[in-house]
């Protein structure tokens, strides 16, 4: 089996991998959305991933001047998680 250390390794590897798409996911919003092929799936695959997780947090903080702070959050948040998690695993 993994024991401990790999199952902590595992899970940690996964919120890096989720903060990353919410920084690709932020990206992707900046450029023209891709018709057809298989970006504009990959691009919806992002969007269906990420979307929900920032949307609980759209709902808290509004935009201040355009801009939208609530991914930024999201990504602090999911680092604080990730954090408490560790603590409890290692």
């Amino acid at each position: 089996m993994f024991g401990m250390i790999g199952v902590a390794v595992f899970v940690s590897r996964l919120f890096s991998f989720y903060q990353i798409l919410i920084v690709i996911w932020c990206i992707l919003s900046w450029l023209p959305a891709p018709r057809g092929g298989a970006l504009q799936g990959i691009v919806g695959a992002i969007d269906t991933l990420v979307r929900p997780y920032i949307g609980l947090f759209r709902r808290i903080i509004p935009p201040i001047g355009g801009l939208d702070f609530s991914p930024f959050v999201a990504i602090i948040v999911l680092g604080f998680i990730q954090r408490l998690i560790m603590g409890i695993l290692v």
